[in-house]
C-alpha cells in the first residue's frame, strides 16, 4: 500500500510540495522582520504572517516524510537528505518565536513602548527567521544539485 506521502495524481509528492517551503518560508521571515521592526505591521499582518508561517512549517514536515519515500524509490543524495531532516526543527522553532512574539505583543498597548523582554524575544524571532531562510535555501539548493548537477552542463 502506497503511503499519503508517496505520490499524488502517479507523480511523487515531494517536488510539489518543496515549493510552499521554499516559498513561504523565506516570505513569512520577511514579514517576521518587519513585524518586529513596525508595530503596525505587526497588528496589522501578523495572523496572517503567523498562519503563512505554520503552512510552511507543516509543509517542511510533508516535504521530509515525502522525501523520504522519494529516496527509496530513486535512492537518496545524502547531503539533501541530512539537511532535510533538519529542516523542520528549524522551521517550527521559527514558527514557535513568531507565534509567541505575536501574542505577546499584540497584548501591549499601542501607546506604550514594547518592554526590553519583548525586544529580546523579536531579536530572537529575527535571528529564527534568518536561520530558517538559510537553512531552506541550503536544503533546496542541495536537492537541485542532487538531481540536476549531473544533467546540465557546467
Amino acid at each position: 500500500m502506497e503511503s499519503v506521502f508517496d505520490t499524488v495524481a502517479g507523480l511523487p509528492l515531494h517536488p510539489l510540495v518543496v515549493h510552499a517551503v521554499v516559498v513561504l518560508i523565506p516570505l513569512t521571515a520577511v514579514g517576521a522582520i518587519v513585524m518586529v521592526l513596525r508595530r503596525s505591521f505587526s497588528r496589522r499582518y501578523g495572523a496572517l504572517v503567523v498562519g503563512l508561517a505554520a503552512v510552511g512549517a507543516v509543509s517542511a514536515v510533508i516535504a521530509k516524510e515525502s522525501g523520504e519515500r522519494l529516496a527509496a524509490r530513486v535512492g537518496t543524495p545524502t547531503e539533501h537528505a541530512d539537511l532535510g531532516s533538519v529542516l523542520p526543527l528549524f522551521a517550527g522553532g521559527y514558527v514557535a518565536l513568531l507565534l509567541a512574539f505575536w501574542l505577546v505583543d499584540r497584548g501591549i498597548p499601542a501607546n506604550r513602548p514594547r518592554p526590553g523582554w519583548v525586544i529580546a524575544l523579536g531579536v530572537a524571532l529575527i535571528l529564527a527567521a534568518v536561520a530558517a531562510t538559510g537553512w531552506t535555501v541550503w536544503t533546496g539548493h542541495s536537492g537541485a544539485v542532487a538531481t540536476w548537477g549531473s544533467r546540465l552542463p557546467a
